[in-house]
């Protein structure tokens, strides 16, 4: 029975090759990312043997697109962006624009169009959220303050992307492309057809918001009732893509923006965690689809027709983008480490910078170069990128210990690294010193107030002091590793020592510093397992709590006391 299988061999090549190149990836210590590029480069048309077809893979990669969309707005919390908003969304817009300047005057050099050259910039100043979250977890970094306000730099990154997705085929015409089959005559004004991008996009933005936060989570909760687990996962599988396929038919959006706003809205819902938990291996396998179809578009040939071009791509990735994010967080008044590890994080290029090739290419903007450059600049920066990370710390050390310009810009006039003069002598007097006010410290804190007990607060959140501080709650801005800063609370004066922030990279150096100034002082230090917690009592000989653990033993106690109030049985 003879048929076309040219779905079925695509779908093979892509997942069995994936699975063989990101193994091998892992073991040379590279993310996985690198195998499915190079995966795809062997089966691409570039390369000899085996060729799977192109355009089904770039369908499949168009899903790809939409559960990895789907996936960033599941986890997109405004909460979480507003808390690191004071650095992330100047800082991101900011670096977007140098970044996106150096590639403008690099492609300028190479006789390119403005087009060209504003779609190549911008593809070279996003980095991906796929390659950090994967870092940042990797290292226990997530949740740190550093981690947020990393992952809050990439979300305002991939909300700037989508809309510059939304905006870029009614920019064509006049950058020199084509119309991209937006539907705006050739005759259209600039504005004119912004005007009606802008209205397209806020009717599906607002239907979302106002329907779909609703109506979404709804349908969910009715499939939920159903107790089918396959029903549930199909359900929100369905209208991730249902979303993202209507909201480019009816309001001429992309697809990635619809599928962003799917996973937005149904992370009001409380089964959000639910969905991503059960979406994920289906998202995982066609995100490899994803990458290993970007790779099939690359030609090899770039590494040696264009040295020289790709010397410049890897530049302003692995440096450019990210001296510029280093200038602008330590003018924020942010301290080296935070720099550093924002830097870090932005020496990348991935899933977005795909997309945006992509529409470039098909609005007739960017040459073939470009996208090969662009492509080849992402497997070589995520390659490096683990690299990166590794070099934060001991980089940071020798820029500490060489250079008296970076200890001064830590700390150099800012207000908020010294306590106010009218905090009165009490409150410095046998205080508690916290350290961290997230959802834990937040908790620790409002005990402490609720028992009269005075302390001051340390953290690294800026927005966050000066918050405290408008509610005359004595705070001070800055990493507590750093021992000008428990100096700064007064730790010599303290009952004890609270290390409630779950970055505990830093806490035997918060404890030797509170220790050598105050011998007689109490440590209570946040754990997240037992292991670590059992380092942590060693090197700091303090107390630590385990979260996992505490809960336990506060239900244990909450659900003994309900057996002794309750009546007996008989």
């Amino acid at each position: 029975m003879h048929h076309n299988i040219s779905l079925i061999t695509t779908i093979a090549a892509a997942l069995g090759f994936g699975l063989l190149f990101g193994m091998l990836a892992v073991r040379l210590r590279l993310p996985a990312l690198v195998g499915y590029l190079a995966a795809g480069v062997l089966i691409g048309p570039a390369t000899p043997g085996f060729v799977a077809d192109v355009a089904l893979a770039s369908q499949l990669a168009e899903i790809g697109v939409m559960l990895l969309m789907f996936g960033v707005g599941l986890h997109f919390s405004l909460d979480d962006l507003m808390e690191v908003k004071g650095i992330a969304l100047p800082g991101a817009v900011l670096q977007i624009a140098v970044a996106t300047l150096m590639g403008i005057g690099l492609s300028h050099l190479w006789g390119w169009s403005l087009g060209a050259g504003l779609v190549f910039g911008l593809a070279l100043s996003v980095a991906s959220t796929v390659v950090l979250l994967r870092a940042l977890e990797d290292r226990g970094q997530l949740d740190s303050f550093n981690g947020r306000i990393a992952v809050g730099w990439l979300v305002v990154e991939d909300l700037v992307t989508v809309l510059v997705l939304v905006l870029l085929p009614a920019l064509a015409g006049p950058l020199g492309g084509n119309a991209g089959g937006d539907g705006h005559g050739a005759g259209d004004s600039l504005w004119l057809a912004l005007g009606k991008t802008l209205l397209s996009v806020g009717a599906f933005v607002a239907f979302m918001l106002i329907v779909g936060r609703k109506l979404f989570p709804w349908f969910l909760w009715r499939v939920a009732k159903t107790n089918s687990r396959e029903l549930f996962t199909l359900a929100v599988i369905a209208a991730a893509v249902g979303i993202a396929y209507g909201s480019s038919h009816l309001f001429g959006v992309s697809f990635a923006l619809g599928a962003f706003f799917a996973g937005m809205v149904l992370r009001e819902s409380a089964l959000s965690h639910r969905a991503a938990e059960e979406t994920l291996p289906l998202r995982d396998a066609f995100s490899v689809l994803f990458f290993v179809s970007v790779g099939m578009l690359f030609d090899p040939r770039v590494l040696v027709e264009h040295p020289l071009e790709l010397l410049g791509v890897v530049a302003i990735v692995l440096f450019g983008k990210s001296l510029a994010a280093f200038v602008l967080v330590l003018a924020l008044r942010y301290p080296l480490n935070t720099a550093i590890t924002v830097s870090a994080s932005l020496a990348q290029i991935g899933e977005f910078s795909f997309i945006l090739a992509a529409l470039g290419m098909s609005l007739g903007l960017l040459p073939d170069l470009g996208q090969n450059l662009i492509l080849a600049g992402a497997i070589i920066s995520i390659a490096v990128n683990p690299l990166m990370f590794k070099a934060i710390n001991p980089l940071q050390e020798w820029l500490r210990s060489k250079s008296d310009l970076a200890r001064s810009l830590e700390r150099s006039a800012d207000p908020l690294a010294e306590l106010p003069m009218t905090v009165t002598h009490e409150h410095l007097t046998g205080q508690v010193v916290l350290v961290g006010y997230g959802r834990v410290g937040k908790r620790i804190a409002q005990d402490l107030r609720a028992q009269g007990v005075h302390y001051v607060v340390a953290e690294q959140n800026r927005e966050m002091v000066e918050e405290l501080r408008r509610q005359d709650q004595p705070a001070v801005a800055g990493n507590a590793a750093d021992p000008a800063v428990l100096i700064q609370a007064h730790i010599a004066r303290a009952s004890m020592l609270v290390i409630a922030t779950p970055d505990t990279f830093h806490v035997r150096a918060m404890v030797e510093t509170a220790k050598a100034l105050n011998p007689a002082i109490r440590c209570v230090v946040r754990s997240h397992n037992e292991e670590e917690a059992h380092l942590l009592r060693e090197e700091t000989g303090g107390d630590v709590l385990i979260g996992e653990h505490e809960l336990a033993a506060s239900m244990s106690r909450h659900v003994l006391a309900g057996l002794a109030k309750a009546p007996a049985a008989h």
